[in-house]
């Protein structure tokens, strides 16, 4: 097998690992994305909510305990479909919203797409693509994928499914009017797609990003009651790091209250959902061979979702914003027994990862930056030491965000951007030592400069890989947009 690189010059290291050893042949493949979950909102991190399925697949499986993010939602759902940082192709800055002209780059090869050379017949998708919505080259019947149902956009209404007031319900190429709450409408699919496929000769690809527990705020009315009492959390250190729109969107303590009552009732749902996608799993006797990855696209919303121990939320580099909630299960493939993973993986592992369980090559054109972790995720083999990056600036000021992490050591910097002169010496520079303090509580910057010199160095490098064309901050292009009607794409017939 060819091994995976990558074109980084910051040595972020390779390993190649055997296809998966079954006897019933290739496994099916199963992942569910949560949307803005916060890592302590499921039960097996010891959080208040329950959440008993996805608590199963960590109990069956294994719970990964350093699984990283991007820190908002359309970077990570690319990173996990390209196998590389979305930094490359100018999809890291900034979510897609729904004002911008902008899609995952067409020349990046897909996750669907390679799986389909390795027999993967049916690939379908059930939920939110985020990844370009203006042009049907953007689509994911474009992209690999044999079957959507979702929406294009994040942020849709759970009832009526629209954003920006038109609907945004897709069926293929068709927006379609369809009642019910979306979390248990894409569940549906997902249970369908099962029982359809898992009877085939071929190995089927699931992907189910759901919109929960994502803005907006709305729950079903017979689960809400059950949360009532549910108190408030605090802001978590490293809160003003958030994009400014979203810490004015939660509110103040009573409204972040309200709202951390509603997402504990979406996150009722979320499970449900997931345990329906089990069931199914059980019930057509393809469960054991059956490669099931739940990880959440970002830390939970600042003051909403609770990402204790860890400082910060979504929309930061810090670790409350992209360590997040993930188990993956594989009976088959010696994913199992219930045990913790403490080495890092990421978002980006995930495709180089099916690709050798598939025994496929990684594609030549551009080299990939994450690794095939399946060693690390059986128990049979150790973790190697690599650098991880991290990289955000969504709201409408200058400000940006870089992380990187070595083992030992995490480095933030936070101000202009790094590739703009003297951006360096205008910028807040946070040193941990995150191996003894993952908490991030105490910057050691100070005391060891030569570290945060020689970190630096990384940080500037991996900026300098944006493209000039990337995607702008959010809330750039916003005022005046009006939405095409039914969200459809403007060169689709």
């Amino acid at each position: 097998m060819r091994a995976i690189g990558t074109g980084l010059t910051l040595a972020l290291g390779v390993a190649a690992c055997s296809p998966g050893d079954s006897a019933d042949g290739l496994p099916n493949i199963v992942i569910v994305v949560a949307d803005d979950l916060g890592r302590r909102d499921v039960s097996f991190h010891g959080g208040e909510l329950p959440t008993p399925n996805i608590d199963r697949i960590a109990r069956e499986g294994v719970a990964l305990e350093r699984f990283y993010s991007a820190p908002v939602c359309s970077p990570t759902r690319a990173g996990l479909l390209t196998g590389r940082y979305p930094i490359r192709y100018g999809l890291m800055r900034s979510v897609i919203p729904p004002w911008r002209d902008y899609g995952l780059d067409t020349d990046e090869v897909l996750l669907p797409e390679l799986l389909a050379e390795a027999g993967y017949a049916a690939r379908g998708i059930f939920g939110k693509w985020h990844l370009g919505h203006t042009s049907v080259r953007f689509h994911p019947l474009r992209r690999g994928f044999t079957e959507f149902v979702g929406h294009y956009n994040g942020g849709i209404d759970y009832f009526v499914h629209e954003r920006e007031g038109e609907r945004d319900w897709q069926h293929g190429y068709t927006s379609v009017e369809e009642h019910g709450y979306s979390t248990d409408l894409l569940t549906d699919r997902a249970v369908d797609f099962i029982a359809r496929h898992a009877g085939q000769d071929a190995p089927f690809l699931l992907y189910v990003p759901y919109n929960a527990v994502h803005s907006p705020w709305q729950a079903r009315e017979d689960i809400l009651p059950r949360y009532l009492d549910l108190p408030g959390i605090d802001l978590p250190p490293g809160h003003e790091e958030a994009n400014e729109d979203i810490l004015g969107y939660v509110g103040d303590a009573d409204g972040r209250r309200e709202k951390r009552r509603i997402t504990a009732a979406m996150g009722e749902s979320l499970d449900a959902g997931v345990g329906r996608i089990l069931d199914a799993l059980d019930a057509h006797g393809v469960a054991d061979n059956t490669f099931l990855l739940f990880f959440s696209d970002n830390g939970g919303v600042v003051g909403v979702s609770d990402n204790t121990p860890f400082r910060g939320a979504n929309a930061t580099v810090y670790e409350g914003g992209i360590r997040v909630a993930a188990a993956a299960r594989w009976p088959a493939g010696g994913i199992s027994g219930g045990r913790d993973v403490a080495a890092p993986v990421a978002y980006i592992d995930v495709l180089p990862t099916l690709l050798g369980i598939a025994g496929l090559e990684a594609p030549g054109e551009r080299a990939l930056d994450g690794r095939d972790v399946l060693g690390v995720l059986t128990g049979g083999q150790e973790d190697t030491p690599r650098d991880l990056y991290s990289y955000v600036a969504v709201g409408s000021g200058a400000v940006e965000q870089v992380a990187v992490i070595e083992p030992e050591w995490k480095l933030v910097v936070v101000g202009p951007a790094l590739t703009e002169p003297g951006a360096a010496g205008r910028s807040r520079m946070m040193l941990y030592a995150i191996a003894s303090d993952p908490h991030e509580r105490d910057d050691v910057s100070g005391a060891h400069p030569e570290v945060v010199s020689r970190m630096l160095e990384k940080a500037v490098a991996f900026r300098a890989l944006q493209p000039p064309d990337a995607v702008p901050p959010y809330n750039a292009g916003r005022e005046g947009f009006v939405a095409p009607p039914d969200w459809k794409p403007g060169d689709l017939p």
